[in-house]
C-alpha cells in the first residue's frame, strides 16, 4: 500500500479487520504523520494548535499491519517491486494512493510574493502570517487545475472574513476570490447559490472562470491567464497539483495521472489499483472520495481471497462539509457516476452539521489509529 492519506489508512484498515494475520500488509508513506485537510484551515485560522492535529503513523497497531516510514525511489507495476530508501518491496497486490505532489515555484512569484495553504508547512506557517496582518486586499486563488478539495478556496475566503472581523480590520480589507471554475461547486448547483449568497453576504468578490498564471512581487499584483492584474496586499494560493514523479515514472500516467476502472479502480497492470487524487476516475480530488475507493479496493481483494465472495464496485459517491464561517458548516452530497452528469444537493449550513464534521473526523481517528481525538 503506497501511501497513508484517506485511501491507505481505509484500505489497510479493512483488509486488517477481515483478514488479521492472513495478509501481510505493507503501508508505506515517506511523512510521519496523518493530517486532515479541515485541520489545516484549523491551525492556519488559529482555531487548533499544530500538535493538536498531526496523527503519528507511530501509532498505528492493526493485526497484519506493518507501517514503514520512507521515500518510495520507484515502483515496477509489472514485476509489483517498489523500491525505498528502506529497501525493497515485492507485493501480489499494489495500491497506489500516493495522492498529488503540490508545486508553489511551478507559479512564478507565488512563492517570493505570495502563501500557498494547500500543503501542511504553508497552512501551519500562515498562522503566523495572518496574525500580524493589518489590513488590506486578500486574493485567494487558484493557479492550476486539477486541484484537491474544490470546496476549500471558497472556504477559505469565508474563513479569512471571520478572521478579520475578529481582528477589527475586515472594514479596512477587501477580499477576492479568483477560482477557474464557472461556479463555486460545479456538481451542485445549490451549494454554489448558497456560497454565492454567502459571498455577497459578506462582500466578498467573486472571479469565476479566471486562473492566477504569475504573482509579480515588484508590483504586488496577480496576473491573470486573460493577461489583466489584480493588485494584494496578502494572497493565499492554491498551488499547481501534479501526479509524483515516481508514479509518472513508472509507466502508470496517461496525461498526467493513472487511469483507472472506474468501477474497480484497476489499473492496466494486473494486481495494481489506484486510488483517490492520484487517480483519473471522474470524481473530485477529495478524501473523501479516496475512503471511498479504498473500501471498494479492499471489496475486490476480499472476493479474489474469498472466493465466491461478489466484488464490490465504485458508485461514486461522496459526503464532503462545507465551512461557511460563523461556526456552521454545510453538507453537501455528491455523486459522480462513469457516462453520466454528476449531481449533488446541499443541507444547512448549521451548527449541528459542525457538530457532525467533528464526529467524522473522530470517528476516523477511532477506526484507523485506535484512539480518541475530538
Amino acid at each position: 500500500m503506497l501511501g497513508a492519506g484517506f485511501g491507505g489508512l481505509e484500505l489497510s484498515t479493512r483488509l486488517s479487520q477481515e483478514f488479521a494475520e492472513e495478509l501481510e500488509i505493507v503501508l508505506i508513506d515517506k511523512s510521519d504523520g496523518f493530517v486532515f485537510g479541515f485541520s489545516k484551515l484549523d491551525v492556519m485560522f488559529g482555531r487548533r494548535p499544530p500538535s493538536d492535529v498531526v496523527h503519528p503513523y507511530s501509532a498505528l497497531d492493526k493485526a497484519g499491519l506493518r507501517f514503514v516510514q520512507t521515500t518510495i525511489r520507484s515502483i515496477d507495476p509489472g514485476a509489483k517491486r517498489v523500491e525505498t530508501d528502506a529497501g525493497a518491496f515485492d507485493a501480489d497486490i499494489i495500491v497506489v494512493a500516493l495522492g498529488a505532489d503540490l508545486h508553489p515555484s511551478a507559479t512564478p512569484g507565488l512563492v517570493e510574493a505570495g502563501h500557498e495553504f494547500y500543503t501542511v508547512p504553508g497552512a501551519f506557517a500562515l498562522r503566523d502570517v495572518l496574525t500580524t496582518f493589518e489590513g488590506g486586499h486578500v486574493i485567494v486563488g487558484v493557479t492550476s487545475t486539477p486541484f484537491k478539495c474544490p470546496p476549500a478556496p471558497s472556504e477559505t475566503a469565508l474563513l479569512v472574513h471571520d478572521f478579520l472581523v475578529r481582528q477589527g480590520i475586515r472594514g479596512d480589507s477587501s477580499i477576492s476570490l479568483v477560482m477557474p471554475l464557472g461556479v463555486p461547486i460545479p456538481p451542485s448547483p445549490a451549494a454554489s447559490e448558497a456560497l454565492l449568497v454567502a459571498f455577497a453576504e459578506r462582500g466578498i468578490a467573486w472571479h469565476p472562470g479566471r486562473l492566477v498564471t504569475s504573482l509579480d512581487p515588484a508590483r504586488n499584483v496577480a496576473v491573470f491567464d486573460d493577461e489583466s492584474v489584480m493588485p494584494f496586499d496578502l494572497f493565499l494560493g492554491v498551488p499547481v497539483h501534479k501526479v509524483p514523479a515516481v508514479v509518472e515514472e513508472s509507466g502508470l500516467t496517461v496525461d498526467g495521472w493513472v487511469p483507472v476502472n472506474p468501477l474497480t479502480l484497476e489499473t492496466a497492470f494486473p494486481d495494481v489499483y489506484a486510488v483517490g487524487d492520484v487517480a483519473s476516475v471522474g470524481t473530485p480530488k477529495a478524501g473523501v472520495f479516496a475512503e471511498g475507493q479504498a473500501s471498494v479496493v479492499a471489496g475486490q481483494i476480499a472476493a479474489r481471497l474469498r472466493e465466491g465472495a461478489p466484488p464490490s464496485t465504485y458508485d461514486g459517491r461522496g459526503t464532503c462539509y462545507l465551512e461557511f464561517g460563523h461556526d456552521q458548516v454545510a453538507r453537501v452530497e455528491v455523486t459522480f457516476l462513469s457516462g453520466a452528469a454528476p449531481v449533488g444537493d446541499i443541507e444547512g449550513p448549521s451548527l449541528e452539521i459542525a457538530a457532525d464534521k467533528s464526529e467524522f473526523g473522530t470517528s476516523r481517528i477511532r477506526r484507523w489509529f485506535d484512539r480518541t481525538w475530538s
